[in-house]
């Protein structure tokens, strides 16, 4: 089994709070194995008993039964263990009709530690984060990071497994998929599932073929600022007529089912966030492959995309930074401190060197500014760091 060691550092971090620990994520991305994993972390290293564990996942139709929620409050009280610690873990818990109202009344008794799993944002809205405001923590879970992939690649260099990492990605299962076809199916039945359940299932006029439209799209342009009204223009000229409200829907939906990521503009000079012209970023590498077929890849917006979600992994608020008509790759804010990105496939070439550096050098202040590159080697020129990427994603 995979470890994702950082997860059971941050679950352990609040066991036992009377907090409840919302799971998010893609689907597939590996949220029941976290919780399996977490299980047996209780019993082996808290002593917690089997008795004091109930797990039930509702994707089981084993327990569609249980998808009521005054049946599932039932259950779960029944089987509470009395003057103990009892851990229940909740998988796809937005199966559940008016789920909230159970972790309500199980939030309030004192001897029950909450997890809970979901492949929607959906589920964090409305009247859950209402209800709930203040009483859950959400721990955003991705496909693996290339230091959780790298020990998956026995005898192979860590260049190679980089190589390997940035055309596949890292969805946990999908790394056991040697053949190509297999591999292929895997990842597109990922892909499909959240567009219909996630996406289409949730609008009472989906269009399927606008959606996969849409969802190549966002590949293809990962990198590039797009706009609502771009997009429509586009589709249209293409013969699907939509709108401008019609695509940041739609848009929302996507980010919504985290099959992609919005990040949106930072003001440098200004110190404000912009709320126009945003980028887009899939989830993991495996999409371009599969929405893009063997068109040949953008590498260095691959490559940016990936360090885009290593930051958001390492807890980062993450934004592109605007600094008059230059722009910086990305601004990474966390507890009050930023930091500055740049990421290029190389800057052996001097004229490439000094244009990815003209931005850090507009600007005035002490923050850490690095240079990530597929070049070897470390390299400090007044302040800003060139480092090379995947030692920097091994950091």
């Amino acid at each position: 089994m995979i470890q994702r060691d950082s997860y059971m550092q941050r679950l352990d971090l609040v066991r036992d709070k009377q907090i409840i620990k919302v799971l998010t994520g893609v689907r597939r991305s590996g949220k029941s194995t976290i919780l399996e994993m977490y299980k047996q972390r209780l019993k082996e290293r808290f002593d917690v008993a089997d008795d004091q564990i109930h797990h039930l996942n509702f994707e089981d139709l084993g327990i569609s039964n249980l998808q009521d929620y005054h049946k599932l409050y039932d259950y779960l009280n029944n089987h509470l263990v009395a003057n103990k610690m009892n851990y229940i873990f909740l998988d796809e818990i937005q199966n559940v009709a008016h789920f909230e109202k159970v972790l309500d009344s199980l939030f309030i008794k004192k001897n029950v530690d909450l997890y809970v799993t979901g492949s929607n944002a959906f589920m964090l809205s409305g009247e859950l984060s209402t209800l709930l405001s203040g009483r859950y923590i959400e721990i955003h879970v991705f496909p693996l990071s290339f230091a959780e992939f790298l020990p998956t690649m026995k005898n192979t260099s860590k260049t190679q497994a980089f190589d390997r990492y940035s055309e596949r990605g890292g969805f946990p299962f999908a790394i056991e998929l040697n053949d190509s076809q297999t591999y292929h199916d895997y990842i597109d039945g990922i892909i499909n599932t959240v567009l219909i359940k996630d996406i289409l299932a949730r609008r009472e006029r989906g269009n399927a073929s606008f959606v996969e439209e849409l969802a190549k799209y966002l590949t293809d342009t990962t990198g590039n600022l797009i706009t609502p009204r771009k997009i429509a223009g586009l589709m249209t000229s293409k013969g699907v007529k939509t709108s401008p409200a019609t695509v940041t829907s739609y848009l929302k939906n996507f980010t919504d089912a985290y099959l992609f990521y919005k990040c949106d503009r930072y003001d440098i000079r200004g110190k404000r966030y912009l709320t126009i012209n945003s980028k887009y970023n899939p989830v993991d590498p495996a999409l371009k492959i599969d929405l893009l077929g063997t068109k040949r890849p953008n590498f260095g917006s691959r490559l940016e995309s990936i360090v885009y979600l290593e930051l958001l992994r390492r807890g980062y608020e993450v934004y592109v930074g605007s600094l008059g008509n230059l722009e910086i790759d990305f601004v990474a804010i966390k507890d009050g401190i930023k930091e500055y990105y740049q990421v290029s496939l190389s800057v052996k070439d001097e004229h490439t060197y000094q244009r990815e550096i003209r931005g850090f050098q507009q600007i005035h202040d002490n923050f850490p500014k690095k240079l990530l590159t597929e070049d070897s080697g470390y390299y400090n020129d007044n302040g800003i760091e060139q480092i090379n990427v995947i030692d920097w994603l091994l950091s």
